[in-house]
């Protein structure tokens, strides 16, 4: 099984990999510290499993990562690991697809369990709720496919954290106009009129952890 680490905090990343050295089956083929990193090292390693850390930087937190990962990565089993326990985090999980769910507080061999089942394409919850309380949670989910590219959705996430239209062509290597004609194609697809429209657009449905 290969799986790759994404923690924001070094020493938490370092100590999953020591742990997760003492499975013959695992190997771990990448670490990232924070979601962008996350994307572009799942597409240049494939790993079977992410181990995603929720809180982390950068405007990309594990929700939206996992989101923006299953986008481009549909076969990719993601595990959450958070030290929340709340219902609104594990309902948010469930919603953004991750198939697993594990506190940090969590012994090594649950976090073995936890993969294991879902490399084996079953979910993994470990939390206080009840087994019905999850189930009916995962019932509920909604899985609207996005209208948006991933290249429409990075500009869009710029786009709400505040840069112009320069900024994120030098960013995205490509040109002012091109960023502005990604622009006016999601404002068409989304039937927005007003540019605010589709920053408030972005926060809902995209970035809701960017303030």
């Amino acid at each position: 099984m290969k799986v790759m680490v994404v923690d924001d905090h070094d020493l938490i990343r370092k100590g999953i990999i020591l742990l997760l050295g003492n499975y013959q089956d695992i190997e771990v083929t990448a670490d990232a510290g924070d979601g962008n990193e996350a994307l572009v090292l799942a597409m240049q390693t494939e790993p079977d499993v992410v181990l995603m850390d929720i809180s982390m930087p950068n405007g990309l937190d594990g929700f939206t990562t996992t989101r923006q990962l299953l986008l481009q990565q549909p076969n990719i089993k993601v595990v959450l690991l958070t030290m929340h326990d709340e219902e609104a985090y594990i309902r948010k999980a469930i919603q953004s697809g991750a198939h697993g769910y594990i506190l940090k507080k969590s012994q090594g061999s649950e976090l073995y369990e936890a993969i294991y089942h879902v490399y084996h394409g079953r979910c993994y919850y470990n939390t206080d709720l009840s087994e019905e309380q999850i189930e009916k949670m995962m019932k509920e989910k909604e899985k609207p496919i996005s209208p948006l590219t991933l290249r429409e959705q990075e500009v869009l996430r710029l786009n709400v954290l505040g840069y112009t239209n320069k900024e994120i062509a030098e960013k995205l290597h490509i040109s002012a106009k091109t960023v502005e004609n990604h622009k006016s194609n999601m404002m068409n697809k989304l039937g927005l009129k007003q540019k605010h429209e589709m920053i408030q657009y972005g926060i809902k449905n995209y970035f809701s952890d960017i303030h």
